[in-house]
């Protein structure tokens, strides 16, 4: 994250580099800096003669390069934005003599999704000498939260832990998904907000009280009442709350208490760094540990698999969601 924010702020003091390799398996990233350069780096006159957006699907490396040799017209430079251009991975590296003596009045972005550049290639370490190479990681889930709160706070708005937390556990780590549903609260509500589980489920539909983040809870404290009542609202809205969704949640959450029955050290911060969870779970984990012994979370795992199967219809003939998640209750509890 400071890593994007420092080429962004590197482009704003007009240091522009030639070549901008932006890869990796966080889009969101990748995305935010070359949207930044097409924006910001020529104005809109210049932008009709001097931008090109290619797409690596549709162009060869001869034909990047092509463009990216061509001259600006009335122009200091041109930007030459490739997006998609993990479809050239199989010739990427023909890039090398055009990035020894890049053209100093192109700038070129290669959007390299979802792929690592092998560092240990010669295409890696002159991109790094003449130009700018960005990795864009996954986030962890504990690194989310953090995230979404300096987002909001630089947008003139704060968020409550537990929403943030709600946001995170019902969206994932996608970034992309999460900034979109940001920009309707940003929309619904004014700057200076702190933005809550009410003003989450008024605006994006989820439910403060019934999710599963709640039902994750629920189980762990083996409060089955609350578990009952948040699987019959389930049942009653499956297109908000697919059962598919639910049975991953679950697994990963008995799969970080199997991890935590294996750990040495129990301490909060070695859980929370060994989980990879925001630390506000740890006493979460802690509690399930004591309802669930090691053995029976290897029993629910392995139900959790065979609820899986069931809900993708194999060896369950025409059940409804309801009737899965009464039998995924009663395996777990």
């Amino acid at each position: 994250m400071d890593e994007a924010v420092q080429i962004v702020n590197a482009i704003k003091k007009g240091q522009i580099s030639p070549i901008y390799f932006l890869f990796g398996e966080e889009a969101y990233f990748i995305d935010k800096i070359s949207d930044y350069i097409g924006d910001k780096v020529l104005t809109e006159e210049e932008k009709g003669f001097n931008q090109m957006v290619l797409y690596g699907r549709d162009v060869s490396i001869d034909d990047i390069v092509g463009n990216a040799k061509r001259y600006p017209m009335m122009a200091e430079r041109q930007v030459v934005i490739v997006k998609e251009a993990q479809h050239l991975s199989r010739t990427i590296e023909n890039l090398c003599a055009y990035a020894e003596n890049p053209q100093k009045s192109t700038v070129l972005v290669i959007c390299y999704k979802y792929k690592k550049l092998d560092k240990r290639k010669k295409l890696f370490k002159i991109i790094k000498k003449n130009g700018v190479i960005f990795e864009s990681k996954k986030l962890y889930e504990n690194q989310v939260s953090d995230w979404l709160r300096k987002h909001l706070l630089s947008r003139g708005y704060t968020i409550s832990h537990k929403a943030a937390l709600l946001l995170v556990e019902y969206l994932g780590t996608d970034l992309s998904k999460i900034s979109k549903e940001i920009e309707k609260l940003k929309l619904a509500l004014p700057q200076q907000t702190e933005i809550t589980p009410e003003h989450i489920e008024e605006h994006i539909g989820i439910s403060k009280d019934y999710n599963n983040f709640e039902l994750k809870r629920a189980i762990g404290e083996r409060d089955m009442l609350k578990a009952t009542k948040i699987i019959t609202y389930f049942a009653q809205n499956p297109k908000d709350n697919p059962f598919i969704l639910t049975v991953t949640l679950l697994n990963s959450f008995f799969t970080q208490l199997l991890q935590y029955h294996g750990l040495n050290d129990h301490s909060p911060k070695n859980v929370a760094t060994a989980l990879r969870i925001n630390p506000y779970f740890v006493n979460e984990i802690q509690a399930a540990a004591r309802n669930y012994p090691m053995r029976k979370v290897s029993s629910i795992i392995s139900s959790l698999r065979e609820m899986d199967l069931k809900g993708k219809g194999v060896g369950a003939v025409a059940m409804s969601d309801a009737d899965l998640l009464k039998e995924l209750l009663y395996k777990i509890i």
